[in-house]
């Protein structure tokens, strides 16, 4: 039995650089918060063992008591790193490997369980060491001297500090862009400049807008909508997107010059549920609906008037990440015997892999020379769209689970209670696609729904 997880981050510095922070597994936890500590017994080398101790109370005290020390099994200067840790009944290998390529080095982290302990061990440590690989690749960025010159672009991230953000932020961090993020709360963790707002008013904040060089805004921030569709909660919703992006759009005003790029987050979700329409940037909206086009369309106006000179207004459908809510709780409930289709298992689900959405960020900002955007809106989401009774199906088979009994909808209804989210969520769906994308020179790495489950979830 085995279980496998890989990531790879494209970083603008050459490998001897990473390698100067990678070759010193000491280093480790300066860049991965999972890991409390490690002790080498020798300088770094193949046949050098070592000890570490994984973050959490519990994790650490029985670690540190009974696991037997791990050993470098493949140690290339400026090109690879193996370690290999033995378990009960098993053995976790983690890997790192160095791939120069143009205008930098592509890294790339394998973790590898094995035994009959795999699963348990996955839970216990695996899980912890491989989440938020990129929040971590930017760190190791970090460590390894990279900084963005003086005419490197400033991108800031209205709403950086949810998990989307965080995965822009650390890819352009990683890119060798100057970030900032602007936040309720400042989070020390997050290796990333940060600043605070209100998300409201025009404050002092503004000052992150004015910059030597050119200046993108990336607008993320909104509460997440995994609540009960109440009346009050709705209203919520829409001022949590609509007040920011008011006070982004009348910060913009006060500027010399206009924002060069202006991505701003919306949802395929604004068609609500969508039946058997297939919906593209041209599609007219829906009339009279609370949730979700009542959220979204007030979102989406609150932008007009902004002062920039290239604009996206993404509406983005379920992003699928290894560490994103929805495909864990997805994950869960298959693997607890509750993978069947939900209701009818007809409605659609469109989605897009993190690694095509990070993409097409990268695009809307004029980063990737060979994709264009036209201003206006855009549909992040893939081509081919499944209906959630084949969602199921390919979950099962990628989970290795057998045939799971449906979900009533009046059973879904009542867990929603007591899970305090919106049954629509999984009862509701769209055919979204994107009638532009062909024409702009975008391709996407991961179009089917086998090949990002593939990617994304551990084999």
């Amino acid at each position: 039995m085995s279980r496998t997880t890989a990531y790879t981050q494209f970083i603008a510095l050459p490998p001897e650089r990473l390698w100067a922070v990678l070759a010193d597994p000491v280093r480790w936890p300066e860049w991965n918060p999972a890991v409390a500590s490690v002790r080498l017994r020798d300088a770094p080398g193949v046949g050098v063992q070592g000890d570490y101790l994984p973050g959490g109370t519990v994790s650490r005290a029985v670690h540190g008591r009974l696991a037997q020390p791990f050993t470098i099994t493949s140690f290339v200067p400026a090109r690879e790193l193996v370690v290999q840790q033995p378990e009960p009944a098993g053995a976790m290998r983690i890997s790192w490997t160095l791939t120069p390529c143009p205008g930098g080095t592509e890294l790339a982290q394998r973790l590898t369980l094995d035994g009959v302990s795999a699963p348990i061990f996955w839970s216990v440590v695996g899980g912890r060491l491989q989440a938020h690989a990129r929040v971590g690749f930017a760190r190791l960025a970090r460590l390894a001297g990279i900084t963005p010159d003086d005419q490197a672009p400033t991108v800031v991230i209205a709403g950086g500090s949810g998990a989307l953000g965080r995965n822009i932020a650390a890819d352009l961090t990683c890119r060798g862009l100057r970030v900032r993020i602007l936040t309720r709360r400042r989070d020390p963790e997050l290796p990333f400049e940060q600043v605070e707002w209100d998300g409201r008013s025009v404050g002092d904040w503004v000052a992150a807008l004015r910059n030597p060089g050119p200046t993108a805004l990336i607008n993320l921030a909104g509460k997440l909508v995994d609540c009960r569709p109440t009346a009050a909660n709705v209203i919520e919703l829409r001022r949590s997107r609509v007040d920011p992006t008011a006070a982004l759009v009348a910060a913009s005003k006060t500027l010399d010059r206009p924002i060069e790029h202006w991505i701003q987050a919306s949802t395929t979700a604004i068609w609500s549920d969508a039946g058997e329409m297939h919906c593209t940037e041209t599609t007219p909206l829906p009339r009279g609906l609370p949730q979700m086009t009542g959220v979204a369309q007030p979102w989406e106006q609150a932008f007009e008037g902004a002062n920039t000179a290239h604009h996206t207004i993404l509406r983005t459908s379920i992003v699928l990440d290894s560490d994103s809510p929805a495909l864990q709780r997805l994950c869960d409930l298959t693997r607890a015997g509750l993978g069947g289709r939900v209701g009818s298992g007809n409605q659609w689900f469109s989605w897009i892999h993190v690694e095509d959405w990070l993409a097409l960020i990268r695009a809307a900002l004029g980063l990737d020379p060979e994709v264009h955007f036209p201003d206006g809106i855009l549909v992040a989401a893939t081509d081919y769209p499944v209906r959630n009774r084949d969602l199921m199906t390919v979950l099962r088979r990628h989970l290795h689970r057998p045939p799971a009994p449906p979900t009533p909808a009046p059973l879904l209804q009542i867990g929603a209670i007591f899970l305090r989210t919106d049954p629509a969520l999984g009862l509701t769906g769209r055919h979204a696609t994107s009638e532009v994308l062909p024409h702009t020179g975008f391709r996407f790495r991961y179009p089917t729904l086998d090949e990002a489950l593939g990617n994304l979830l551990p084999h």
